[in-house]
């Protein structure tokens, strides 16, 4: 998706941005715009580098899952970070995704975990962004994560198998939104996130995050263990960032897999 003005619209939202206004890269086309902030980190750019594109032509989401990234749809954007911890960046992500969508258009938008930014509709959980953390370790410390983010904007004729899945915000509003918009309040929503946890306020970014997604407590959630699939009530997230789940009379941690949430 073409971003119109986009430098100026930066440099006048500056303050906010905190290490992310200062070097953004756009492009038409890439395979992903992961690989891109990659390629660049191998070649010394800085934190808080940025990477847009117009479509990606191999997006990837978690688990090896292909995402749907046609040309004038949608925001596929890619931050490279120097510091921080891989699973709280991803919820931080998320509370900037949701707010910035929340502050632009209106949309409803909920997370849910660990990476899914969800809205219901007419009794129907639509997907219309998710987020992908890829960490590179050194002597098992962080030497750089990567947190992409994919945001559906256009109404779009979806493959089938995302038919029942996915939504976008203009399907569900029946208004468009200005991509640049979406971008700058991303930015600075991430901007406000990471000052937070890197001032040591991480309970603040935990209960940002929990008060927008309602489905962190109470609800069903399923996830397999090898080929076992078991079945609990999610009661919240610990100061990492795992998601807490009753199973009978026991409470389980989850750090990663797919987890699906049974409404």
């Amino acid at each position: 998706m073409q971003l119109v003005d986009l430098d100026a619209r930066l440099r006048v939202a500056a303050p906010r941005l905190g290490p992310f206004g200062g070097n953004v890269r756009q492009y038409r086309e890439v395979t992903s715009t992961n690989d891109v902030a990659a390629e660049l980190a191998e070649h010394g750019s800085p934190h808080g580098t940025v990477v847009v594109a117009e479509t990606q032509t191999a997006g990837r989401g978690r688990h090896g899952h292909e995402w749907f990234s046609p040309v004038g749809s949608g925001l596929y954007v890619s931050i490279l970070l120097r510091s921080g911890v891989p699973p709280l960046l991803t919820l931080a992500t998320g509370v900037a995704v949701a707010d910035a969508l929340r502050r632009v258009s209106g949309l409803e938008a909920e997370l849910e975990w660990p990476n899914d930014v969800v809205v219901v509709a007419d009794g129907r959980r639509r997907k219309v962004a998710g987020i992908l953390t890829e960490a590179t370790f050194s002597r098992a410390l962080v030497d750089r994560v990567i947190v992409g983010i994919g945001v559906n904007l256009r109404n779009v004729t979806w493959p089938a198998r995302l038919t029942d899945q996915a939504g976008s915000v203009e399907g569900i509003t029946g208004r468009l939104v200005d991509p640049v918009s979406v971008l700058v309040e991303l930015l600075a929503g991430l901007a406000r996130q990471c000052k937070e946890i890197e001032s040591g306020a991480t309970a603040s970014v935990l209960a940002h995050w929990e008060a927008l997604a309602p489905s962190s407590r109470g609800a069903f959630v399923e996830w397999s263990v090898g080929s076992v699939r078991r079945r609990g009530t999610s009661e919240g997230i610990d100061e990492q960032g795992a998601l807490l789940v009753r199973v009978g009379t026991r409470l389980e941690r989850l750090t990663g897999g797919a987890v699906h949430h049974v409404r």
